[in-house]
């Protein structure tokens, strides 16, 4: 039986941030959930607290030589923490921005793969098809040992003559090596009898190495036989001609060590050659990158729902440029090329032809390199930029890989195929893959590790992402859902792993996934800690731990902590939701609609050519199954397409036919995304709502900054002047790391405060300025609500703050760092600042990006007050969503699917809530029927 000492984390006495001296227990190797009200504490126990406290343990473990780069790790404030095992946190925040990282080298698959491609992988020649290969001097052992018993065998070389010798200087040369024999026309000849002849020799002669008999003698110096080929090889320059037979009957096998095949030289397979961030396996366009700078087939072809004949090639109308159009209609029917047919019906070859031509026809791409002649016209110039945009590299097809890694294949497919197939195909591709038994035996354990991994992806839910698809691109939800993966795929063990809400971007239906795969991290032998809201998840922890009772300063309490069954018999804010004592109500009617937007022919990614209805002043939610292209027809059409439509630039084509409807009735369209609120890590909630403005304006209307002259400037921390110039107002100074994450320090001149000593002694209310950026939201807006003589300059800051209660803020630190927001606290910072500007000015269109992330139910119905009052302030509302409470809530609900990747992109529903619960082939309106049903 273990001891209790060892068989928990036990904290004692933790007061981090809000934090009120809580003590507590974790159990190790089992599955705590952390809950409660966001801002009550979760982040500040898990993170701040625990996996704080192993970092800075890791850190005391390294070198003084190490250490001294660091400086002093601060302690959290905590009294005790024992039992605590070396931590991982894995977070929402996607980990990099470096453009060359995909999901394949952060999983590391791609690393097995290059391995297995380098040792197994078999090179076909382009030309015929057939595999080349290059013999061994074994190759040529195995095969005379193969003949039959008494067969006799020459081995022999080609006679070749270097272009410095004569014929004859290479005869006596050979003579003085001893090779006294040649095979010319079938005949052996003496070598110097040849020589006596004064011949010019062809390419019958050949040089005898050495001739035996197969038999158990010959069979048993397979050392003497290996020297002779390797003669052989080396006489013959890499080729080696072994000749068998008995009285007249004789063969002939020509063995090369030259790895060629149809006048062709290919080069060996080795893990560089599919390197894409190497200049030794990067596609030489790209440079390893997937896309360049060229001409983009969506601005070329902008409707692709029109045919060649009606003008889908843009730039080949006009007067002057038509007579391109007309050269393919009048060989269309000799080219066998279908100019009415549209263009997304065209073949990839029929495509190919448009753009690459023929003998005939020249083409698209001819079309351009005339136009580029021509840049000395500045119309021409002109044409040829706002064709030009990020394309897909044509030589790699976005692999990144250099030309010849594609002809080097496992199992019939190159690595470039590999890379471009989703991970659900890719999985079952490699279950099903058989190799040769001497391949299996080479690539046995890359295979196992290439599978479990694939396998751990599917698992959380990614089965519909592809290798190839650059980890920058991937949303919060998902980088931290890989970075599950991948810690699964390493198999470590005796770890505590600290999650931070991992069913962010998860669709109900595929919750039970992510809880296996945590049960399974767990079962490996780890403790696994996740803060979490999702009722699933907390009904299937081991553990659970509630902070409260209340956020900010009325949490950071331990309130409960237990199993399920004793969490559903407490007095919490989360039993009382979960037991349906308190619930978010169902709108009593649906708001009704007359305007609206319409897509057509959305194709954008996985959409496959859909057309959807956004109704106006409405509050519109977009949801479906992870991969099911929500985010594709919102952000990356709808959005942009509007952007466009109002005049602002658009980087790069959208795929579709049209908007149409009511689009004049948008003045304005805004995307409230989950980025950071600012890059400086001086920008926090109050600069971004503009009420630091009005709190610098106060402070330098006291007596004391009146009598020194001091300006609104001098109390920002953003120039110099009143704030500490040591750590540039920032509180804290960066030391920057080699080998790891950097580090941050308290600034030991101005302790935190961010201020020099000359501002803070200016004072409103006994509070100096850095005492305001240390309140709550909650805490400010009492501060500066009582009444006083600058009544207007208050009531101006109390309202902008008010807009971040309004959304779930109010436990947030008036100057808490932008960077230490969560995506979706950041997303509703931006929210307040919309809030703040009250009464609409211009009709807008909000697009939110899961709004209800880090939130607790008890947020979520703050939430969505805030988001109708922007409806009732004029706007229109779009929301990507996967939180039942916003679903049931909505007016108007767009269901994509059935499934994700290839297999979406389809619009399984468009209606109102009743509506959704009628469709029977769509996940979420099972997922809101079991929701409902625990009313």
């Amino acid at each position: 039986m273990k001891d209790n000492k060892t068989s928990y984390i036990e904290i004692r006495n933790a007061n981090t941030n809000n934090l009120k001296n809580i003590s507590l227990k974790i159990p190790k190797n089992k599955l705590t959930v952390i809950t409660g009200l966001s801002g009550c504490g979760k982040s500040s126990l898990a993170f701040d607290t625990v996996y704080a406290e192993g970092q800075r343990r890791y850190i005391e473990s390294l070198s003084s030589y190490a250490r001294q780069f660091l400086g002093r790790m601060n302690k959290p404030d905590v009294e005790m923490i024992s039992g605590l095992s070396p931590t991982i946190a894995i977070q929402q925040k996607v980990t990099t921005s470096n453009s060359r990282s995909t999901v394949g080298t952060s999983t590391e698959i791609y690393e097995y793969l290059r391995m297995l491609y380098a040792r197994v992988g078999h090179t076909f020649s382009p030309v015929s098809g057939k595999e080349v290969k290059c013999h061994q001097v074994g190759d040529v052992v195995d095969f005379i040992m193969s003949l039959p018993q008494n067969t006799q065998v020459y081995i022999l070389s080609p006679f070749i003559v270097p272009d410095d010798r004569t014929w004859g200087d290479q005869l006596s040369i050979l003579l003085q090596q001893g090779f006294s024999r040649l095979l010319i026309n079938d005949i052996l000849i003496r070598t110097e009898e040849y020589l006596e002849m004064n011949l010019t020799p062809d390419s019958s002669v050949r040089i005898l190495v050495d001739r035996l008999k197969v038999n158990d003698n010959v069979k048993d110096s397979r050392a003497r036989l290996s020297e002779s080929v390797q003669t052989a090889f080396y006489e013959g320059h890499e080729s080696c001609i072994v000749r068998y037979g008995e009285g007249s009957n004789w063969n002939e096998e020509l063995f090369s060590s030259k790895f060629e095949a149809d006048g062709i030289t290919f080069e060996h397979p080795d893990s560089n050659m599919f390197t894409f961030n190497s200049p030794v396996g990067a596609c030489k366009t790209c440079q390893g990158f997937g896309s360049i700078i060229g001409i983009d087939e969506n601005l070329v072809v902008p409707n692709k729902t029109l045919s060649v004949f009606e003008d889908a090639v843009l730039c080949w109308r006009g007067e002057k440029m038509s007579e391109w159009k007309d050269a393919l209609i009048r060989v269309a029917d000799k080219c066998n090329f279908p100019i009415y047919k549209p263009y997304m019906e065209l073949s990839e070859s029929e495509k190919d032809f448009l753009w690459n031509g023929n003998e005939w026809f020249e083409g698209i791409n001819r079309f351009f390199k005339w136009i580029e002649t021509q840049q000395y016209k500045i119309q021409y110039r002109v044409m040829l930029s706002r064709y030009r945009g990020k394309t897909v590299c044509p030589d790699c097809k976005g692999t990144r890989l250099r030309k010849d890694a594609q002809y080097v294949k496992v199992g019939e497919k190159s690595l470039c195929e590999l890379v471009i197939m989703p991970i659900s195909e890719l999985s079952d591709w490699f279950d099903n893959l058989r190799l040769s038994k001497n391949d299996e035996a080479i690539a046995s354990k890359l295979l196992i590790e290439i599978r479990s991994r694939l396998h751990c992806l599917m698992e959380v839910g990614l089965g519909y992402l592809t290798l190839n698809r650059a980890s920058n691109s991937l949303s919060g939800g998902e980088s931290q859902r890989i970075n599950i993966a991948t810690s699964i795929g390493s198999s470590l063990v005796g770890s505590t792993y600290i999650l931070d809400e991992p069913s962010i971007g998860l669709h109900p239906r595929d919750t039970d996934q992510l809880i296996s795969v945590l049960k399974r991290l767990r079962d490996i032998g780890n403790t696994v800690i996740v803060v979490e809201h999702d009722e699933e998840i907390i009904r299937n922890a081991d553990h659970i731990i509630d902070i409260g009772p209340l956020a900010g300063d009325a949490g950071g309490q331990l309130v409960f902590q237990g199993d399920f069954d004793n969490l559903l018999k407490s007095d919490t804010l989360t039993a009382k939701y979960i037991n349906k004592e308190k619930i978010i109500p169902i709108p009593e009617t649906r708001r009704k609609w007359n305007n609206y937007i319409e897509v057509e022919g959305a194709s954008e990614n996985n959409l496959k050519s859909i057309t959807v209805r956004f109704p106006l002043n409405t509050f519109n939610v977009v949801t479906g199954v992870s991969g099911s292209g929500k985010s594709s027809l919102v952000n990356k059409v709808v959005y942009e397409a509007l952007k466009k439509q109002l005049g602002g630039v658009v980087e790069r084509s959208i795929n579709f036919k049209q908007l149409s409807g009511s689009v004049r009735q948008i003045e304005s369209i805004e995307y409230i995304d989950q980025n950071p609120i600012g890059k400086s890590t001086r920008s926090n909630p109050a600069t971004y709502i503009k009420a630091y403005d009005d709190i610098r304006q106060l402070y330098s209307e006291q007596k004391l900054s009146q009598m020194r002259g001091l300006k609104p400037s001098y109390f920002s921390f953003n120039t110099p002047g009143g704030r500490c110039e040591t750590c540039e107002g920032e509180g804290r100074i960066k030391i920057e790391m080699q080998f790891m994450s950097d580090v941050y320090l308290t600034c030991d001149v101005c302790h935190g405060s961010r201020f020099k000593d000359e501002a803070l002694e200016i004072k409103y209310n006994s509070k100096t300025i850095s005492d305001v950026l240390n309140m709550s939201i909650d805490e400010a807006i009492d501060f500066f609500g009582s009444p006083g003589e600058f009544r207007a300059i208050t009531d101006r800051i109390v309202n902008k703050l008010n807009a971040l209660k309004e959304v779930g803020l109010g436990y947030l630190k008036v100057g808490q760092e932008s960077s230490t927001l969560s995506g979706g606290e950041a997303q509703r910072v931006k929210l307040a600042s919309f809030l703040v500007k009250g009464a609409a000015e211009k009709r807008t269109l909000f697009i939110f990006d899961e709004p209800t992330t880090g939130l607790h139910l008890h947020d979520i119905n703050k939430l969505l007050k805030a988001l109708n009052k922007l409806i009732e302030n004029g706007h229109s509302l779009i929301i990507i969503e996967h939180n039942i409470e916003v679903i049931k809530s909505a007016d108007w609900i767009i269901d994509l699917g059935p499934e994700g990747g290839d297999n979406g992109g389809y619009v399984v529903f468009e209606g109102t809530p009743e509506e959704l619960l009628k469709c029977r082939n769509s996940y979420t309106a099972k997922a809101l029927e079991t929701a409902l049903s625990r009313l």
